[in-house]
């Protein structure tokens, strides 16, 4: 016999007799039903037990009412309700332009029907006369409608794609009317047969159809045009990225799709190499982060669409709490596809003074016969160093250059909402964001804040009204941002805003002696400003909202408002002890290092690694905890989570792992 097939043989009788212990030591341990308890965007994990009573807490949002394990607070967030509000109300407004070309009215649950108060005698008498006609009109011929929880033939298809406990998909069939059917998807099954009977708990069967798949492969089954969805919606845990592709491809022509994205500290600039590998942009540490986040997103989302000659037009796109989200509806068009290289620009900013500019990456230009002739950009825009201080810049980009949002639409979203306040529990703050982002300058990207521009130049901060102001005595334009409170969004150029700052400095002087010759400041207040600022306040500095006393800018609603935690298996997700973890690793990593006795104290709480797999040779030297597992830990561990023995495993110590091995 031959040496490879004598190591052959002893390997797969290791093996063999590794799984019949295996399945010897499973016949000792108590068996069960899975738990309820699913997991977001997961699968059902190996060798889970179930508890002998599951409890279970029901929460009532809107029109729905959802029943999800207690033990697992991640099937519900309560400052998510704003998101969930506000796509309601998008959808409903998306859903009357669409049906309404075909015919079809929606009748909104506690919208009034708007009377119109008719003057004119002459008025009169043509209402009257089409009263008259409308009544000798045939059964058939009447008006068609469309009310929630009924089956709209002609209405729109709505997928869910990582539904968890299902409330979204709940949500719209009891409150957004003129529907055809909604699809809640997820990958767990634990989660489809929670959603299973929160549909039932909500008499929806009819509408909401749980499905359990793979999201991406649920859409790559819905690419045919007669199959696709008519409104599209991904609110993942974390980054949408592997679900985009499939997203621009399974939604209808003009369909709505609606992304959301969790993933702040990587869109913000924290890390700009896996913001690029996610999204395929680099983001930028800056005070403008959160407008960047934004556009690195919907420069993703038409990057996709475009492979497959398909182009983004934006409706609504907000940055709220913790998170973006964006509204878009995808067409087709090769001519409109070739101008999405204009759309998008690169981002040079500056590490001193924090000026930008930006430069597209295409050029669109007029030709000759009403055609529209697409070149390369020429640039950069900036020289070497920066103008106003003499700092290096950082390149960021590319980044979606256009307007974010249509203003059309956001109106109809507006006056929906506004008329009717009752629908919505945040109804309140939906018409304070949407009343800012309404007054945004739409052709303006990014912006200034007055911290940033005050600081750079370690003078006292101007009022936001006396900035604003300046500006328009200049004969520049000036807005808000809804994505940070404030905000200097303006079309005068960076050496106008410093030339404005530096009027300001010499009313609240600052002490040149302190300054070092080679900072920012010292190099931008040496200059003579070419601009006399005018800081007399003006009447229309004061934007609307604000003088309406609009909620614009939420504040923190409750301790801890941020993004739940992922779902662990057994729905041990929150609790006691996970927040007690949460206290012991806030700064962690910036405690001083003199007080060596306290970090040494705090690191042996923490159970070291290499212990756990017996290859810690420090012993009582190791700064991590050596202490056993305790008996309660050792029985909920299944042999999957054991290390198995180095004599066990036949393909020798260095060997790669197998699937669900660490």
């Amino acid at each position: 016999m031959s040496r490879a097939r004598i190591v052959l043989w002893l390997s797969l009788t290791l093996r063999s007799a590794r799984s019949f212990s295996r399945a010897r030591f499973m016949e000792g341990q108590p068996q069960g039903p899975p738990n309820p308890a699913a997991m977001e965007n997961g699968t059902e994990p190996c060798g889970e037990e179930r508890p002998p009573e599951v409890q279970e807490t029901t929460v009532t949002e809107g029109a729905a009412k959802i029943v999800f394990p207690s033990a697992n607070e991640v099937f519900y967030n309560p400052v998510q309700e704003f998101n969930r509000d506000l796509t309601c109300a998008v959808i409903t407004e998306f859903a009357r332009i669409q049906l309404g070309a075909k015919g079809i009215q929606i009748k909104v649950p506690g919208e009034k029907d708007v009377q119109k108060v008719v003057v004119d005698l002459l008025e009169q008498e043509e209402d009257k006369a089409e009263l008259k006609e409308g009544a000798n009109l045939a059964p058939g011929d009447q008006p068609r409608t469309a009310a929630v929880r009924d089956i709209c033939e002609e209405g729109l298809r709505v997928l869910e794609g990582l539904a968890a406990s299902g409330l979204r998909s709940i949500r719209f069939a009891l409150e957004v009317p003129g529907l055809r059917s909604v699809v809640a998807n997820d990958a767990s099954a634990r989660a489809v047969d929670l959603m299973h009977r929160n549909v039932q708990l909500n008499d929806v069967t009819h509408l909401v159809q749980p499905s359990q798949a793979d999201a991406r492969m649920l859409m790559y089954q819905h690419q045919k045009a007669s199959e696709r969805f008519d409104v599209i919606d991904l609110d993942p845990y974390g980054s949408p990225a592997p679900f985009l592709d499939a997203a621009v491809q399974a939604v209808s022509e003009g369909g709505l799709l609606c992304v959301t994205c969790t993933d702040m500290a990587v869109l913000a600039g924290n890390s700009g190499e896996t913001c690029y590998s996610k999204y395929g942009a680099m983001a930028l540490k800056s005070r403008a982060c959160h407008e960047m986040a934004l556009r690195i997103v919907l420069h993703s989302l038409d990057l996709h669409a475009n492979c497959y000659q398909r182009f983004v037009v934006p409706l609504l796109s907000i940055s709220a709490d913790f998170y973006v989200r964006v509204f878009v509806r995808v067409f087709t068009g090769q001519a409109k596809v070739k101008a999405s290289a204009s759309k998008q620009a690169l981002v040079f900013q500056c590490v001193g003074c924090g000026a930008f500019h930006l430069q597209r990456l295409g050029k669109a230009s007029g030709a000759s016969g009403g055609r529209v002739k697409f070149s390369a950009a020429c640039g950069p825009p900036v020289a070497p160093e920066c103008e106003h201080c003499g700092q290096r810049h950082q390149l960021g980009g590319p980044m979606w250059a256009e307007p974010l949002h249509d203003l059309d639409f956001v109106g109809r979203v507006l006056e929906a909402v506004s008329a009717n306040p009752g629908r919505f529990h945040t109804a309140e703050r939906i018409r304070g964001v949407l009343s800012v982002v309404a007054e945004e300058l739409l052709d303006v990207p990014l912006y200034y804040t007055l911290d940033q521009l005050s600081s750079t130049i370690h003078c006292s901060t101007p009022r936001l009204l006396q900035l604003r102001s300046a500006l328009l005595h200049a004969g520049f334009r000036v807005s808000l941002s809804h994505a940070c409170k404030n905000a200097v969004k303006t079309d005068a150029p960076s050496s106008a805003l410093w030339d404005i700052m530096r009027c300001w400095e010499k009313e609240c002087p600052v002490k040149r002696e302190r300054l070092s010759e080679t900072s920012p400041a010292f190099r931008i207040l040496s200059v003579e400003p070419r601009l006399q600022a005018n800081f007399t306040i003006r009447d229309d500095a004061n934007p609307s909202s604000r003088q309406r006393g609009l909620k614009r800018f939420q504040a923190n609603p409750e301790a801890n408002w941020g993004p739940r935690p992922r779902a662990r298996p057994g729905g041990k997700a929150a609790g006691e002890a996970m927040e007690e973890r949460r206290k012991l690793l806030q700064n962690k990593r910036k405690e001083p290092d003199e007080d060596l006795a306290q970090r040494a104290a705090q690191l042996k709480t923490f159970p070291c690694k290499r212990f756990k797999e017996g290859t810690c040779q420090r012993g009582d030297q190791c700064c991590y905890s050596h202490s056993p597992l305790t008996p309660k830990a050792t029985a909920e561990a299944t042999p999957t989570d054991r290390p198995e023995a180095p004599d066990q495993n036949p393909l020798g110590p260095g060997a790669a792992a197998g699937p669900g091995k660490d």
